[in-house]
């Protein structure tokens, strides 16, 4: 019969013990007030997500006959990059 593991280490961590704030990292914060944002930040973060592509792909729907789905599944992962450049090499050739 197992029995209960001990209780772990408290992951709580004393704002206190927290590092005091330099010139530098003030500078670069954002500044808010009231909910308004009176400064963006600035420095090492640069946005929230990926960065924005010059010609991002665009999602479609497409039918295609069940044998050639599952042939570019087999293919293992990456399918659908190797299915758009199939249909690029096949558009250049036209």
């Amino acid at each position: 019969m197992k029995t209960k593991p001990g209780k772990s280490a408290s992951a709580w961590v004393d704002p206190d013990d927290a590092p005091e704030w330099s010139e530098e990292m003030l500078s670069r914060a954002e500044i808010a007030e009231g909910g308004k944002f009176l400064r963006p930040a600035t420095g090492t973060v640069s946005g929230r997500g990926r960065p924005r592509v010059e010609a991002p792909k665009r999602q479609i729907s497409v039918r295609l006959d069940q044998d050639v789905l599952a042939g570019l599944k087999t293919t293992g992962p990456g399918w659908q990059n190797r299915m758009n450049q199939a249909l690029r090499e096949w558009l250049a050739r036209q």
